[in-house]
């Protein structure tokens, strides 16, 4: 049996000498494991649809539940993050998350498209990595069904509070406190607007809003900590992604 499907490849695990293991996450399927046959091997016609972070069409051999690629065509792969190691690894903590969120046969077209629309952003619009790393985060945590609750406090119903809580995804004023035991972060100016569209707004225009600074660096940083505390895991591509920004900034952007 044949399936034939567009997909992003989200992990790779090279298995011998020729073949590779692939996460791909289907527009249609979810997320499948595929085997690659003979993929690293120089002179495969599939080594460069299989690759890392590739929007590819796939054509896929089952048998008795085990799907091999049998045919690859790239359809986007995205080369300008692939000519910057901090773009890269950033996009690499981005292909990480979508996989812990993805679900096999369960097809997810959104996840899908909020993938490819972050590294378009990323690569190819040149969008701040800050603002592309919050927009990502907290849809992402939409799609894997965290939405916060942006409407107002909790307890007083203030429509500008100034905290947020990471365990209940809520809004509460410094004032009221909100309940016991969850962590709150501030919120600068901006950010619960920028937070608000994010969720709020068509998936065409999610990298469209604008915030600087502090503003922007701390909703990135409360963005990371949300998707963190809901999926309740860490990942080593952003442990990764830090170590390369902060390498690059500190040694005049050469890495």
């Amino acid at each position: 049996m044949y399936i034939k499907t567009e997909a992003m490849v989200l992990r790779e695990v090279e298995i011998n000498d020729a073949d590779k293991l692939l996460d791909i996450l289907s527009k249609d399927q979810g997320l499948l494991t595929v085997k690659a046959r003979g993929v690293r091997r120089g002179s495969s016609p599939l080594k460069s649809a299989c690759q890392l972070l590739t929007l590819s069409e796939f054509t896929l051999f089952d048998y008795r539940g085990k799907l091999t690629v049998r045919e690859a065509q790239s359809l986007e792969q995205f080369r300008p993050l692939r000519e910057d190691i901090v773009l890269l690894a950033l996009s690499s903590y981005f292909a990480q998350t979508t996989a812990a969120v993805a679900q096999e046969d369960a097809p997810n077209p959104e996840l899908l498209s909020l993938l490819c629309n972050a590294l378009y952003a990323l690569g190819s619009l040149k969008k701040p990595q800050e603002l592309v790393k919050a927009a990502f985060e907290l849809r992402l945590a939409c799609l894997a069904g965290f939405t916060p609750d942006l409407s107002a406090c909790g307890v007083c119903g203030a429509l500008e509070p100034e905290r947020f809580d990471l365990s209940s995804g809520s809004l509460c004023c410094a004032a009221c406190g909100g309940g016991e035991g969850g962590i709150r972060m501030p919120l600068r100016s901006g950010m619960l607007a920028a937070m608000r569209y994010i969720v709020w707004c068509p998936p065409k225009r999610l990298f469209s809003f604008r915030l600087e600074g502090e503003s922007l660096t701390e909703l990135s940083s409360l963005t990371e900590a949300y998707l963190m505390t809901q999926l309740e895991h860490s990942f080593n591509t952003l442990d990764f992604y830090k170590s390369m920004r902060y390498y690059g900034e500190n040694h005049d952007g050469i890495i």
